[in-house]
């Protein structure tokens, strides 16, 4: 596979580090754990979004585009990516919000991640839960056309076919990082949820042969669904590269909806706890929706037996710790003394 066919702006800060997390894996008695941060991506606080934004605003200035629209969940790590280069490339952003949550004190409506898209200058607007999210980007696209504007829409999580490119090519950075260091990766865990993140691995991962399982913890579909959205995203990216949708067997798409709790971004203490154990064995902060919850998963199966002593299993750390900030009163912490 060779992306640099596909137009892609470099503004990402890459390769992401590749660290051990020694204490962790001390603590939990199971296999070596490592963590890829794709936290360090470097726009607006960092995250996996960032590396799908090259390519699809790539894709943007290719169509001349001006207007970028985009949605998500209240505290969304993407809509804060968007919002961000959409700054830095001198384009208008408006953000559609949807309230998946129900939450509505001070901290989660107007702190992390909605302060940042703010700052950053989107037009930003709410809409309630279970709303048709891509036909009011349709709506509101339609109505920035009658303005003379040349909107492009990017999905929720920048899931399509071109974003996933950029986690194909994270599939081939990493592996080249493991090989550099003669690392065999036995596992690679991170949490999924709109696709776009595990479609990308699991098509690098397979077209490169690497033999490297990809494990998804689900933050919000169950299942069956979960799987099969990735499964169909991985299929579409396969076409659009020219190789055979069926590239990829379909049992290669692994995910574990397990540790979705209540609902998506709600809180579960086994996140709580994630989020814990990262900050005061590792110094590393992760988000109570996606990474805090992917982690938690892997902690719960390291304590089952899934992952055997002596494996490496690397997690991918999706970012979105700027949503810490939105959640104040969950982690029961002391208080000055």
């Amino acid at each position: 596979m060779h992306l640099s066919h596909y137009p892609r702006l470099h503004f990402a800060h890459l390769p992401t580090p590749l660290e051990p997390l020694p204490r962790l894996s001390e603590e939990l008695g199971g296999p070596n754990l490592w963590i890829k941060r794709d936290d360090c991506t470097g726009l607006s606080s960092g995250g996996n979004k960032t590396r799908k934004l090259e390519f699809l605003m790539a894709d943007a200035l290719e169509q001349s585009s001006d207007t970028i629209i985009t949605q998500g969940a209240t505290q969304s790590n993407h809509a804060r990516q968007t919002c961000a280069i959409a700054a830095r490339l001198g384009l208008e952003c408006h953000i559609l919000l949807e309230d998946r949550t129900g939450y509505h004190d001070e901290a989660y409506a107007h702190n992390g991640n909605v302060l940042l898209d703010q700052l950053h200058g989107a037009s930003i607007s709410i809409r309630p839960g279970d709303s048709d999210m891509n036909a009011e980007m349709d709506q509101l696209a339609q109505k920035l056309r009658d303005d003379g504007k040349k909107p492009y829409i990017i999905p929720g999580g920048g899931s399509n076919e071109i974003g996933a490119l950029g986690y194909v090519n994270a599939a081939f950075e990493l592996t080249h990082q493991a090989n550099e260091r003669s690392l065999r990766i036995d596992h690679l865990v991170h949490a999924t949820g709109s696709a776009g993140t595990q479609a990308g691995l699991v098509l690098g991962m397979e077209a490169m042969n690497s033999r490297i399982p990809i494990y998804g913890v689900s933050v919000r579909a169950d299942k069956h669904k979960q799987e099969e959205n990735v499964y169909g995203l991985v299929q579409r990216t396969a076409e659009f590269m020219g190789y055979s949708p069926d590239l990829v067997a379909r049992e290669k798409v692994v995910a574990n909806s397990d540790y979705v709790g209540p609902g998506y971004g709600l809180p579960t203490d086994a996140m709580v706890e994630a989020v814990k154990m990262m900050a005061c064995y590792e110094g590393i902060l992760l988000d109570p929706v996606y990474a805090g919850k992917g982690f938690s998963g892997l902690i719960d199966l390291v304590r089952q037996g899934h992952f055997k002593k002596g494996q490496n299993v690397v997690f991918l750390h999706t970012g979105g710790s700027v949503s810490l900030f939105a959640y104040p009163n969950i982690f029961d912490l002391p208080g000055y003394q």
